[in-house]
């Protein structure tokens, strides 16, 4: 827990393998546990009075170049329009929390319920130009940035969400190398703990031990089999 609370990029299973003396199926049963201990409770909102929030997506995946053939073929039959790769939306509050959801398309009707369940009403909302954004205007001071154009314009901007997806594609590409869409979120939720506990409520860098405690306490409740981490819930074993 302590690793993977404080190693920046993460911690792959196979360095818990070596470190601990676990067969690296269990290391990795391991921290998917403790993935799911660093999940947020999600129930206070981001934004408000006189604060900002960005919002993006970006799609996760393998690059078609490094693709056999076949394969490429096949999750681009699968999935076409998401070119393949698993979505995944974020929210940032400027100089406070992230939150992630791993979404189905880049479609409105999947957009806007995630900001409307995350998001305080009339907050400063800034986004890129896509269009399935423009149907929270009614609901927040919707700003847009055309990054065909420019990436900052004024105040208006989604870098801090931008860096967030930076960290989190170099934690997937040089540590974890490959991850599944179905457990995606997991590592998601992993990063955004990170993120969000990098600083204390005045803005002071937390210690590695602090983090660390922050983990601990939000162990209690928190249960995952194996059955449910691999997806075979309810099935009949013989």
């Amino acid at each position: 827990m302590w690793m993977i609370c404080n190693c920046r990029n993460g911690v792959s299973s196979y360095e818990i393998h070596r470190a601990v003396n676990v067969t690296q199926k269990s290391a990795w049963f391991m921290l998917h546990r403790l993935r799911l201990a660093l999940q947020g409770s999600g129930i206070v909102k981001l934004g408000g009075d006189d604060k900002t929030v960005e919002v993006d997506e970006t799609f996760i995946g393998g690059k078609a170049r490094n693709m056999h053939r076949s394969r490429r073929r096949r999750v681009q039959i699968q999935n076409p329009e998401n070119f393949g790769k698993t979505i995944v939306m974020g929210i940032l509050e400027r100089g406070g929390r992230v939150k992630t959801k791993v979404i189905a398309n880049r479609k409105a009707e999947s957009l806007r319920p995630v900001i409307m369940e995350n998001v305080e009403p009339f907050t400063t909302l800034h986004s890129d130009e896509w269009l399935g954004y423009q149907s929270v205007r009614e609901d927040y001071d919707h700003q847009v940035i055309n990054h065909l154009e420019k990436y900052v314009d004024g105040n208006v901007h989604t870098n801090g969400i931008e860096n967030f997806w930076s960290l989190f594609k170099r934690s997937l590409s040089g540590t974890y190398v490959a991850v599944e869409p179905f457990h995606l979120f997991r590592y998601a939720d992993e990063q955004a703990f990170r993120f969000n506990h990098r600083k204390d409520e005045n803005g002071n860098k937390l210690s590695d031990g602090d983090r660390f405690s922050i983990a601990l306490s939000h162990v209690a409740g928190k249960r995952l089999t194996f059955a449910e981490v691999t997806g075979k819930v309810g099935e009949t074993s013989f």
